[in-house]
């Protein structure tokens, strides 16, 4: 199986369709939470706008320039999750949410995916000029988790977030 990250075009408007209501339908039966929030924010029926809206292009209203990457399974043609690399940190970020947000859809679930998702994200991120990498995940998350620290995710603390879960906050060094 070969993995890799991609940017949306036109030609995976099906395949992100069918992500989507993947899960949204999951969100609905479990309560499981939407992340990256970045490809939820709009409708992806009306493809062209949501392709131009995808990324933040400019520091505007509390959001920083981002970078969002699917993972794409080529011998399938299969998108198995998103990534959302915020540029930089903002005092919002710093506290909840870091640099990266990530999220494999439902089906896709605890198949190493989301390891080699962040490892991938990770070679995005020194091209961005980013060798310090925070990111975050709820306490009872186990999954995120283990797939930060098998990226060298270190936890530096534990915070109560705004939505009042506990959150935990790691760092990675990046590697070249």
């Amino acid at each position: 199986m070969e993995l890799k990250l991609i940017k949306l075009t036109k030609a995976y408007e099906h395949q992100l369709g069918e992500m989507i209501d993947e899960w949204r339908a999951d969100q609905e039966l479990n309560h499981t939470n939407h992340s990256p929030r970045a490809i939820f924010k709009n409708d992806y029926h009306d493809f062209d706008y949501y392709l131009e809206h995808l990324e933040v292009k400019e520091t505007a209203d509390g959001k920083v320039p981002d970078s969002v990457f699917f993972l794409l399974d080529t011998e399938r043609d299969r998108l198995l999750g998103a990534i959302d690399i915020r540029h930089y940190l903002n005092d919002e970020l710093l506290r909840e949410g870091g640099h990266i947000a990530d999220g494999i859809r439902p089906s896709e679930r605890r198949k190493g995916y989301a390891t080699e998702m962040i490892r991938l994200a990770l070679i995005e991120c020194r091209k961005l000029g980013i060798d310090r990498v925070l990111m975050t995940c709820d306490k009872d998350n186990i999954g995120s988790a283990k797939s930060i620290m098998n990226n060298g995710g270190i936890l530096e603390n534990e915070i109560i977030n705004s939505d009042g879960v506990i959150e935990q906050r790691y760092w990675i060094t990046v590697r070249d």
